[in-house]
């Protein structure tokens, strides 16, 4: 018991490094590579908020069974504590080999899991290191690995990476750009671009989504990629997204009082965001210091983030649909989305993820999806909006089956607030 997770029977900490210490001589003996990865599942807090601890742990312990059946008895996997699980693999040919498994593991924890009779969906990061290449004793190993595993984070999740030297002082740079994006709210170094959203019929902008940019005092203009992971890791996500959310809708105020009335902006909505109670109070505040409609507001949810709880989903959507606001499902396709579950969503738009979109000039089966959608949607009464369009045949293929409306580089370019008024403006004449 000194020695196994009670949880998942697992070895522990300790029984890990054990095992690790006496892989490293062996294979310092017979001069061969070891490889150390450590595992981390995505977001895995959010289980515990939505469902409870004891939930948390029912998930864990499957997610302990799952890495098991990817590897073999010789293998060593271990959990280190909360949802960090490592494994050291002997024996293999080449590095291949390795990644090979990794991804058989990234593969496993992408079926979708059983928790109080519904289907759950998690990925997890994982960071790779080896011996001798990347450190000499467990320690250094253990670090190493670490590093890669949060570069992996940073990188969008759901992937792997090997550790280069490169990554050094990775963890510094990330307890550093913690404190310079505290320090980005406090200073309001940050901006909204916006992308128009064109009605293909009439060829018009009829609304656009607004999209955060970090003015680094030193780095220049940083575009979300390189800084929204680390947000949403530390929980400044929740203050950023609340800024968002009050900047977009001053800004959509001033164009009112302009004269644009007809004229929707969309805010996406972070999962942590969606996770706290305190959601609908603040949408309620935003919209209770004006006195346009708040139609012309709509909010973005992830279909991922959507179906982690169709139950308080359905229930927080209903709370937000009272207050008269525009809701829509984005990367819709990436989700695995039950129908039953969407027809009970009081949503008004579903946004095709730009993945289908890229490929639908030369795949016939994304091009067979992307048509599917859209009738499915306009079958239940929603209407469609396409991202990431950037051809012309693109365009062509959407309008051709009855997209309703589309966002992309061929239509614009995430553009300032006075850039997108002077634009609606030289529509207008």
């Amino acid at each position: 018991m000194a020695y196994h997770d009670k949880l998942t029977g697992l070895p522990n900490r300790d029984l890990f490094y054990d095992r690790l210490n006496t892989a490293i001589l062996q294979a310092k003996r017979h001069q061969v590579e070891i490889a150390v990865l450590f595992i981390d599942l995505d977001h895995f807090k959010y289980i515990n908020d939505t469902f409870g601890h004891t939930s948390g742990d029912i998930v864990l312990q499957q997610v302990a069974a799952r890495l098991t059946m990817c590897l073999r008895e010789t293998d060593t996997l271990a959990r280190m504590g909360g949802d960090e699980f490592t494994v050291v693999l002997q024996d293999f040919d080449n590095r291949g080999d390795v990644e090979t498994t990794a991804q058989r593991i990234l593969k496993s924890l992408s079926a979708p899991l059983i928790l109080e009779n519904q289907e759950l969906y998690i990925s997890a990061s994982i960071g790779i290191s080896f011996f001798p290449e990347d450190g000499g004793n467990p320690a250094l190993l253990m670090k190493h690995a670490d590093t890669a595993m949060y570069s992996a984070k940073n990188s969008g999740r759901k992937c792997l990476h090997f550790f280069r030297s490169s990554m050094e002082g990775y963890s510094l740079k990330r307890i550093e750009m913690e404190q310079q994006l505290r320090q980005g709210l406090e200073r309001n170094e940050f901006k909204l671009y916006y992308q128009p959203q064109i009605n293909l019929e009439s060829g018009r902008i009829i609304g656009a989504e607004a999209l955060i940019r970090w003015q680094h005092p030193e780095k220049g203009l940083l575009p979300p990629s390189q800084f929204i992971a680390i947000a949403e890791d530390t929980g400044l996500i929740e203050p950023i997204g609340e800024w968002v959310l009050r900047e977009a809708w001053s800004q959509r105020q001033g164009w009112h009082r302009s004269g644009w009335e007809d004229f929707r902006i969309a805010v996406n909505l972070s999962a942590h965001q969606f996770n706290r109670t305190s959601l609908v109070k603040t949408i309620a505040d935003v919209l209770c210091r004006s006195d346009i409609d708040p139609a012309i507001l709509e909010l973005e949810l992830t279909e991922t983030v959507a179906m982690q709880d169709v139950g308080k989903t359905l229930n927080i959507l209903n709370e937000l649909k009272k207050f008269g606001v525009q809701l829509s499902i984005d990367d819709f396709g990436t989700g695995y989305s039950s129908l039953l579950y969407l027809r009970q969503f009081p949503i008004d738009r579903l946004k095709i993820d730009r993945t289908f979109v890229a490929n639908i000039a030369h795949n016939p089966n994304e091009a067979a999806i992307v048509v599917a959608i859209i009738a499915m949607a306009h079958s239940m009464g929603l209407e469609v909006i396409a991202e990431g369009v950037e051809t012309k045949g693109q365009l062509s293929f959407l309008k051709m089956h009855g997209c309703n409306e589309a966002q992309g580089y061929l239509m614009g370019k995430p553009m300032s607030g006075p850039a997108l008024f002077s634009r609606l403006q030289q529509e207008a004449r």
